[in-house]
């Protein structure tokens, strides 16, 4: 098999500084999530944000839906890459943080993010109900929920579109099977259902801490 290159600190940042600059106030909310210790691991990458925004660029996608926000790093990114009437739907359920979220998105003068503030299950329920349908539906929450929410996020996609899930690889723990983790298994339960469903066709990037990108068929 071909070498795989082993992606250390210092070529993470090389990588970094010869890709697209980020914004001022997404380098603030990197410089803030810094500020909160280990909760810090949170955040997407950069390289993830900026995957991210050149996929919703390229594929002219218009309407995302975001399962997890954090401190709005993400949605951010994403909203920052859609046209003028795109629209971010973010769901998080913690009011503290996503008020924290709410500052940055104002500072950023962007308008194109909505947040649902309520624990994400029953806004996708509600969602659902009234019919929504998203380009890009992106999962970065509680990883006990994350087969209930990619089932959900299936019924709100169409043939074509995209789930993205964050943290599919774990810290790299996902393929040591001497690791019996709780969190660990739920995402090797999580990425066995994925890679069973029939209705989609996907595969693992290792950029941040794994990215697995599906497309409805």
């Amino acid at each position: 098999m071909p070498k795989n290159i082993d992606l250390t600190s210092n070529l993470e940042q090389y990588i970094i500084e010869h890709s697209t600059d980020l914004s001022n106030i997404q380098k603030e909310i990197i410089n803030y999530n810094k500020s909160l210790g280990d909760k810090q691991r949170l955040q997407i990458s950069i390289s993830q944000a900026q995957f991210l925004q050149i996929l919703i660029e390229s594929l002219k996608i218009k309407n995302i839906l975001e399962i997890g926000s954090f401190t709005g790093f993400s949605a951010l990114s994403m909203s920052q890459a859609l046209p003028k009437d795109g629209l971010l739907i973010s769901l998080d359920k913690d009011k503290e943080i996503s008020k924290i979220a709410k500052s940055f998105y104002v500072k950023a003068r962007e308008t194109k993010i909505k947040q649902i503030i309520k624990p994400a299950l029953e806004s996708l329920k509600e969602l659902k109900k009234s019919n929504n349908y998203f380009d890009l539906v992106f999962i970065d929450a509680d990883k006990e929920n994350y087969i209930n929410y990619y089932n959900s996020a299936k019924e709100m996609i169409k043939k074509g579109d995209l789930i993205i899930i964050d943290n599919v690889l774990w810290h790299g723990e996902v393929a040591d099977y001497n690791n019996k983790d709780k969190f660990t298994n739920l995402i090797r339960e999580f990425n066995k259902h994925v890679k069973n469903d029939k209705n989609t066709e996907q595969i693992i990037l290792p950029i941040g801490d794994g990215f697995t990108i599906c497309r409805k068929i």
